[in-house]
């Protein structure tokens, strides 16, 4: 069996592949980007620590929450620089 295709077919298509691929690194680097901010009980769950722990790192300035209407909220960024383990920042052991 053979697939002809012409050279404007092949280029056409080696395009498309590439436009998709743009596309879909832009969303995924947008999406990065994109500040959420979990509660204390999510970030307990992600981080596998405690509530003493949270209050810890808080004291010690390693993990520090918002309050956002009245709720402690705390940002995404922070807890993936603690999964990441970027402990430098802050010169607290987790």
């Amino acid at each position: 069996m053979q697939v002809i295709i012409s050279l404007a077919e092949l280029v056409e298509g080696i395009n498309l592949c590439i436009d998709e691929t743009e596309r879909r690194l832009e969303q995924r680097i947008a999406d990065q980007k994109a500040e959420t901010y979990p509660s204390r009980d999510k970030v307990m769950e992600i981080l596998e620590v405690s509530a003493a722990t949270l209050y810890r790192w808080q004291k010690a300035g390693y993990l520090v929450p918002l309050n956002v209407g009245g709720k402690r909220r705390y940002r995404m960024s922070d807890v993936k620089r603690i999964l990441e383990g970027d402990n430098a920042n802050k010169g607290v052991a987790p």
